[in-house]
């Protein structure tokens, strides 16, 4: 299993902000290009949103499910990736001290990724998942530093 984790500096409310938001999917995931949420409340169990993945001049649409919830701790996905088949992404957020700790447990769970998966296929997950959060943590990082912004303006505005 390719398990990744990376400290966010930030407060773990603000980390479920951003992966709460299915519009800001594609700001994070490496490869993405656009995403929407096409079915049920996202983040809720079983909605889903369609993402764009562009390879040069092509372009590819896919679905990823949320299979598991945990408001606030724990978002467990499905992402299916065409002839691929689908994989599982599970997200744990930890409190550490004023920050958090992401981890990140992504597989492949169906289909010719579950059926060639070895060492090589772990090794590019591994390394997707490295610039993977640290777009997570530049994007959290801007959302907690806005969020306290505005939480500031309205006790000095009171």
């Amino acid at each position: 299993m390719a398990v990744r984790h990376r400290l966010i500096k930030t407060a773990p409310e603000h980390v479920w902000t951003v992966l709460a938001d299915g519009t800001r999917y594609a700001e994070w995931v490496v490869g993405t290009s656009s995403s929407t949420p096409v079915r049920g409340d996202w983040p809720e169990l079983d909605s889903a949103l369609r993402y764009e993945v562009r390879l040069g001049p092509l372009t590819f649409t896919n679905e990823t499910v949320v299979r598991r919830c945990v408001e606030g701790s724990v978002l467990e996905l499905e992402a299916h990736a065409g002839p691929l088949g689908t994989a599982r992404i599970a997200i744990e957020l930890r409190s550490w001290g004023e920050y958090t700790l992401v981890i990140v447990d992504e597989h492949p769970l169906q289909g010719a990724g579950r059926a060639m998966h070895n060492m090589a296929v772990e090794t590019v997950i591994q390394l997707r998942h490295r610039p993977m959060l640290a777009r997570l943590a530049k994007v959290c990082e801007k959302t907690g530093d806005e969020i306290d912004g505005a939480r500031a303006e309205r006790t000095t505005a009171s």
